[in-house]
């Protein structure tokens, strides 16, 4: 339990440090960038997001099946497993590297009607870079899944945050000199090996993780990749939502438009971040919950108790974020990247609601039951990527955004809820019912922010003023919120640590 709270804990810890990093890091690589630059990273990033599909979902079975045999107290059969992993991965590694080469060497016949020649070359030697950085990372990606299965946050999001603040500070020394994208990718790759040699040094040295090269179970594969699959099916909608949006700006409208959406695509995955810290550490805790007791209550109360907790943050962005949000990226972001605050709109409004029910995928997970989900993701997924195609060329980033959230609202908003409620006997109906309580002071907040900035006619021509006026919306915002939306339980998780604090 101290691991969970303290993992859940860094796990914001590293993500507010990340916001304070990109709020000061990003604009300045923006603007040493341009928009052309920074578009072909952003494209090459993309393109290489597709090919770590082929993980297959085996990372979150090794945590699925490590955290069953642990509660069973198999220790041979864990050790056999990771070998097995082991082996599979490097298959896999070297499956990416004929991919990633294939598709570098492809670039001018993709992008050649949108690009000039050398943003073809340079987004080739990108590809090459990431193709590399990837085909490493399949092997050695076994030791942060058994971390995660033994539940030794503390020292992942340590390292994470070390890795945080390094990271910028070596980008920018290397813009200042008047390097570009494909340093920053160089350097990405190193701290990455780096990263994937102390996850492996860890679980050598501190969890004696030993690992057995026996003969293939292929029952017990079979077994594992029955579960993985949907996981599988799962990564590619993933793929589908958040990289294919680029790749069809690429294609069809250049560099300029591709880091427009870039920009909101990263905000997006800033502000998916902010849920994901809460459920991320609890995949072990419901493994161990189903396979002990299964108990329907228990674990519904869980889903509606972590869906609060993740709601107190995520309202207070996503308010805070339809006001400020369109001066804030023309401070940070700069001229010409002013219809990111829309493409982000579109995404943030329907994903609001699988991120404050994203505990219901671990649910599945540990269930073993994503076949539904997974199906239904990749349909709609695919339908997406089809309308994204018909609406990019007349409407740029705007159509892909709109094709997008979409997709999530029937998807995630619509359908999931009801097979939450149907089939998982998660109580969806008093989940929401709590939601909505907890909504009126953000709806509140949202409209007379908007009314003050519209109607008052209220400029922020400067970051102080723009800074003061976040302060003032936060205080009066905290307020509100700590005495009408929040229950005792949840003050009490941010009063005794302080209290605790205070005593020491």
């Amino acid at each position: 339990m101290n691991q969970l709270k303290a993992g859940a804990a860094l796990n914001y810890v590293s993500i507010c440090l990340n916001m304070v990093v990109g709020l000061i890091y990003t604009p300045y690589m923006l603007r040493m960038l341009g928009q052309s630059e920074y578009g072909l990273y952003s494209l090459a990033a993309s393109i290489i997001a597709y090919l770590t599909v082929l993980d297959l979902g085996f990372g979150n079975a090794i945590v699925r099946y490590t955290a069953k045999f642990r509660a069973e107290g198999k220790q041979r059969e864990q050790e056999e497993m990771f070998g097995m992993f082991f082996v599979l991965y490097i298959g896999i590694g070297i499956i990416a590297m004929i991919a990633g080469s294939a598709l570098s060497l492809n670039v001018e016949n993709l992008f050649s009607r949108s690009m000039t020649e050398t943003e073809v070359t340079r987004t080739r030697i990108m590809l090459w870079l990431m193709t590399f950085n990837l085909a490493f990372t399949f092997p050695m990606s076994i030791w942060g899944s058994i971390m995660t299965a033994y539940e030794r946050f503390v020292f992942q999001r340590l390292v994470s945050i070390i890795r945080s603040v390094l990271n910028p500070v070596v980008m920018v020394l290397l813009l200042v000199i008047g390097y570009k994208a494909v340093a920053m990718v160089v350097v990405t790759t190193i701290f990455n090996v780096v990263t994937l040699l102390i996850n492996w040094w860890y679980c050598k040295y501190r969890l004696d993780i030993k690992i057995r090269f026996a003969k293939f179970k292929w029952n017990f594969l079979k077994e594992v990749s029955v579960y993985s699959f949907w996981i599988f099916l799962n990564a590619i909608m993933d793929r589908i939502y958040w990289s294919t949006g680029q790749f069809v700006l690429g294609v069809y409208r250049g560099a300029v438009a591709i880091a427009i959406y870039a920009v909101a695509i990263q905000l997006q995955n800033m502000y998916m971040m902010f849920s994901t810290a809460i459920s991320g550490v609890f995949l072990p805790k419901i493994t161990s919950m189903v396979t002990k007791e299964n108990n329907e209550k228990n674990i519904s109360d869980l889903f509606i108790r972590t869906g609060r907790l993740q709601y107190v943050i995520m309202a207070f962005i996503l308010s805070a974020f339809i006001v400020f949000g369109k001066p804030f990226i023309q401070l940070w972001a700069g001229n010409g990247y002013e219809d990111a605050y829309y493409i982000c709109l579109m995404f943030f409004i329907p994903l609001t609601v699988p991120l404050i029910q994203n505990v219901g995928i671990t649910i599945l997970m540990a269930r073993n039951q994503m076949k539904f989900r997974s199906l239904l993701y990749i349909v709609i997924a695919l339908l997406s990527l089809a309308l994204s195609v018909l609406l990019a060329k007349p409407y740029g980033g705007y159509g892909c955004a709109l094709a997008t959230s979409l997709a999530l609202f029937v998807g995630q908003v619509l359908i999931m809820n009801v097979y939450y409620q149907r089939k998982q006997h998660l109580d969806i109906l008093r989940f929401w019912r709590e939601i909505m309580k907890m909504s009126i002071v953000p709806l509140s907040f949202v409209l007379i922010g908007l009314f003050a900035i519209n109607h008052l006619e209220i400029q922020f021509l400067s970051i102080g003023k723009f800074v003061l006026a976040g302060i003032v919306f936060t205080i009066l915002y905290v307020i509100a919120f700590w005495n009408f939306s929040m229950n005792k339980e949840e003050r009490n998780l941010i009063v005794q640590p302080v209290m605790k604090f205070i005593r020491k």
